[in-house]
């Protein structure tokens, strides 16, 4: 009997508390899975009940709702300019901290996201792409419900949906099928970003980026990073050699021009890895003419790069993945992370590109 009771007090609350400890975090993760089911539902215009999970009453969470009501007016916006439709949205969160106080969670998870889409024209064809991005969430029990106290999420789909320029792409049957160079292998480059789009709905690698690499998300971002990456890792990539100022010092860290946008695209044009197709504004790289029938965008293969032009500097990098059935140029990025979405997805009008061809 002492034994039993000494066992008991060793054991017994301990095992209690780390079980009611779990029970909390299962039902936290629960509402979380439940919260961005709904948020998908509702990008999707499908019934749903997202406004349940936050309170109007408090400014936070009206902020946090307005987001995704910003985000779903962006998105559908952008589909009726390019002559499309939204037609569904699935949702898969990893949640990797849970932090849980009286009435309080503090969350950190990240948010994997496919959005499918179809032409006005062709309805039964869905394409769809693939987002990645990471949140921190706070959620208040108030009585007996969860409620969205707050939330950060970096998400470039938060433009106004009045500066969306028009324009559809004009597919090009023939269209050249990208092959591999003497100095450039295209194939390799594009599977390299496949399968390390981070987050992204259908990227490889579990979610993970290249551990070789160091990450750069939290140093002004991580888009040329993974541009060079897929360009120039020898064993995976594209195994465009390192030279001059422009190599990655395994373990501790790129150079400026293998990490900075405008030092990448410098390097890229006058070392002669790669020359400019075009740069202008997104209607002009729609422009069909007699030497570009399809547009400056038709030139494009699938290993290219695509530059985002912010008031004269270059803000982002994208390499081309891949074109949709109606030959829009698909791209994958960090920062946030994407896996074959429209390349001018979260961009205006006031974006210029600086479409790059690599030289094989």
């Amino acid at each position: 009997m002492l034994l039993s009771c000494i066992i008991l007090m060793m054991y017994g609350p301990h095992n209690s508390a780390e079980a009611a400890t779990i029970t909390a975090e299962n039902e936290i993760k629960q509402i979380l899975n439940n919260l961005f089911t709904n948020k998908s539902d509702y990008l999707a215009d499908r019934d749903n009940k997202l406004a349940d999970f936050y309170d109007n009453k408090h400014l936070l969470s009206r902020r946090a709702y307005k987001m995704e009501v910003d985000r779903k007016l962006y998105l559908h916006s952008w589909a009726k300019k390019r002559n499309m439709k939204i037609v569904n949205s699935q949702s898969k969160i990893r949640v990797t901290r849970v932090r849980i106080g009286e009435n309080v969670a503090v969350v950190s998870l990240g948010h994997s996201q496919k959005i499918s889409y179809s032409y006005n024209n062709h309805p039964s064809s869905a394409q769809w792409f693939g987002l990645g991005t990471w949140h921190a969430i706070t959620l208040k029990k108030i009585g007996d419900h969860w409620i969205v106290w707050k939330e950060w999420y970096l998400d470039p789909l938060e433009e106004n949906p009045s500066l969306i320029p028009s324009g559809v792409p004009v597919d090009s049957p023939d269209r050249e099928v990208a092959q591999d160079g003497k100095k450039y292998r295209r194939k390799a480059a594009v599977a390299y970003a496949d399968k390390y789009a981070g987050l992204a709905w259908g990227a490889g690698n579990n979610g993970k980026y290249n551990r070789k690499y160091k990450s750069y998300n939290n140093h002004g971002g991580d888009c040329t990073n993974f541009v060079s990456q897929a360009l120039g890792d020898p064993e995976e990539g594209g195994g465009l050699p390192m030279r001059g100022p422009w190599r990655y010092h395994y373990p501790n860290g790129g150079s400026r021009t293998w990490v900075q946008t405008d030092a990448l695209k410098n390097f890229i044009l006058y070392s002669g890895y790669g020359r400019v197709i075009t740069t202008d504004f997104f209607p002009e790289l729609m422009k069909q003419t007699d030497a570009q029938p399809y547009g400056a965008i038709g030139k494009l293969k699938e290993g290219d790069l695509i530059a985002h032009v912010l008031k004269n500097d270059v803000d982002h990098f994208s390499i081309v993945t891949g074109f949709d059935d109606h030959g829009y140029p698909l791209v994958n990025s960090h920062t946030a992370d994407r896996f074959r979405a429209p390349f001018d997805l979260g961009w205006d009008k006031t974006t210029k590109y600086i479409l790059i061809q690599i030289r094989d």
